[in-house]
């Protein structure tokens, strides 16, 4: 018996069962489970037998014996199961183990990520950068005045003390600046969001100002980064891209409207041009049904940059020396595959098609596991397999969809060795949180294409270990779930005097099994992002459930 339980059982002789302390041995989602769907807790004390029980009454519901022990070396723990997925009555309840204690309360139900969606996309309306922002959670107020105005000056491209306008955007993580690269991953997976999961997201309101009239609220936050991305190219016309608009080195913990410093265009790199083309392809194509000419800037915009790449084979990587902020240096072949399976989709044009086929051979392996803003050839691929046209190549579609079948199943596996349900087995890395959000894309495309009980399950997995089903017994997103994060790297949280940090934000976790820290100074660890947050958004986006769930 943990200590845990003896001071629940010296509570409740006193008569006070309303305290019953929590069990921090007992680990499961935090925000819940589907009635028809698994629903598994890890146990890391010895046990046996363990029952559900209602929150209202403390009523069994359930009773069942644990499997296990079970041990795991990158966590170095005994671990039990608990199963109960029998139970499908939707309420509240909690696991009681004999031997171990009580563990959170949970809920079954059909609308359990509501919130956790709508707080996680609004995320990144309070990201805006150029603008002021406000919002309301759990009885506090989270704003910031309009930034970063000035932004930005072309010193860095051979025009001293010239200023273009490169307002607007979000900021990129937990400090102030602005990424094509990164940009690329987080708009490509939103935007399949969009694609996968439209009946879901199409009148949800997300209660953002109404910056893009007659958009759908989740298209509209979109938006405001691709008007951010129009301003990206060169001022020469030639269809280049700026790698990235910053300062010269990061700022303090200071809220954005105090930071003053003057901030640049960075030169143009080959990975950022291709990203900014296959951004500008998917934006004209789901952008166009709320406005046609907008649409058409940006396939123009793609086409110049997709024509200057094509004339361009080279990879090219911006001269950075002067500037310490974030690098994101890559080589662009994923880059160039992506933007060119865009065009395709978006024009149907076959020149755009060849390119794509001709580059995809290139791969031996057409789908990876594990992928972030530095290799975005899965976005390619996924739109090529998935895409209704004709014309593809019938060998690599089919080499295509063996990758991604192969691939879901080896996370199915992986999933069913881990003790907390976690797909991507034991690999840590800095962001790996995101990593493990995003394999719910790789495993909701092998799922379209080949529906499977085992990815269903696999993907809930990934989500349930992110909101509390871990190591730590908590959630990994700020504001929401059981023992979230107080103290992530975001300089806005930082700075503002509100006890809470800002909200509906994924920290990036450890780069072992054991070493993540909730401390505002360890940006290795627990620093937020635009890309794991896009991953999180994807990943709540299928089981966004009430359509009408702001105030609209």
């Amino acid at each position: 018996m943990t200590i845990h339980s003896v001071v629940a059982m010296a509570i409740f002789s006193l008569g006070i069962a309303a305290a019953f302390a929590v069990d921090s041995d007992i680990r499961l989602n935090s925000l819940g489970f589907f009635p028809g769907m698994e629903k598994k807790a890890t146990i890391i004390a010895g046990c046996s037998d363990f029952t559900v029980k209602k929150t209202a009454d403390g009523k069994t519901v359930y009773s069942g014996k644990v499997t296990g022990p079970f041990h795991q070396n990158d966590v170095n723990q005994d671990a039990w199961i608990a199963d109960f997925s029998q139970l499908s009555s939707e309420g509240s309840y909690y696991l009681d183990v004999p031997g171990v204690g009580r563990s959170i309360d949970f809920k079954i139900g059909q609308g359990i990520y509501d919130l956790a969606f709508y707080t996680a996309m609004r995320g990144f309306y309070l990201l805006r950068c150029g603008t002021a922002v406000e919002g309301e959670h759990n009885g506090q107020h989270f704003a910031h005045k309009a930034c970063h105005l000035e932004d930005g000056f072309l010193d860095y491209l051979g025009l001293k003390d010239t200023r273009r306008d490169g307002t607007g955007g979000w900021h990129d993580a937990g400090d102030y600046g602005k990424y094509v690269v990164n940009a690329g991953v987080t708009v490509g997976v939103l935007f399949l969001a969009w694609d996968h999961f439209r009946d879901r997201l199409e009148d949800m309101s997300l209660d953002i100002p109404d910056t893009a009239p007659g958009y759908p609220d989740f298209l509209k936050e979109i938006k405001w980064e691709t008007d951010w991305l129009l301003k990206m190219p060169l001022p020469d016309d030639s269809g280049k891209v700026s790698h990235k608009l910053t300062r010269l080195n990061f700022s303090g913990f200071i809220l954005p409207e105090d930071d003053s410093e003057k901030r640049y265009f960075v030169d143009w790199s080959s990975a950022a041009t291709a990203d900014f083309a296959a951004m500008m392809a998917m934006a004209a194509r789901y952008f166009k049904p709320y406005n046609a000419q907008y649409a058409r800037t940006c396939l123009e915009a793609a086409k110049k940059s997709y024509a200057f790449l094509r004339m361009n084979p080279n990879n090219k990587r911006p001269n950075q020396q002067a500037f310490r902020t974030g690098g994101y240096g890559t080589s662009d072949p994923d880059d160039r595959l992506w933007a060119a399976a865009e065009l395709w989709e978006t024009t149907g044009e076959v020149d755009y098609l060849k390119d794509f086929e001709e580059r995809a051979i290139r791969f031996d392996s057409k789908i990876d596991e594990d992928w972030d803003w530095s290799n975005v050839k899965n976005l390619g691929m996924f739109t090529y397999l998935l895409s209704r046209r004709d014309g593809r190549h019938p060998l690599i579609l089919q080499a295509v969809r063996n990758d991604l079948l192969a691939i879901a199943d080896r996370l199915v596996a992986k999933r069913n060795r881990d003790v907390y349900g976690r797909p991507l087995g034991g690999k840590y890395y800095w962001g790996c949180n995101g990593t493990v959000a995003r394999q719910v894309l790789n495993l909701q495309v092998a799922n379209k294409i080949s529906p499977k009980t085992e990815y269903a399950n696999t993907i809930l997995d990934a989500v349930g270990h992110l909101f509390g089903r871990n190591y730590y017994g908590r959630s990994y997103i700020t504001g929401l779930g059981f023992q979230p994060p107080m103290n992530p790297h975001d300089r806005r949280s930082g700075a503002d005097n509100v006890k809470d940090p800002w909200p509906g934000y994924l920290v990036g976790g450890g780069e072992s099994a054991t070493d993540w820290t909730d401390d505002q100074a360890d940006y290795r660890t627990n620093e937020i992002a635009i890309n794991w947050q896009a991953a999180l958004v994807y990943a709540l986006a299928g089981f966004a459930h009430q359509p009408a769930l702001g105030k609209r």
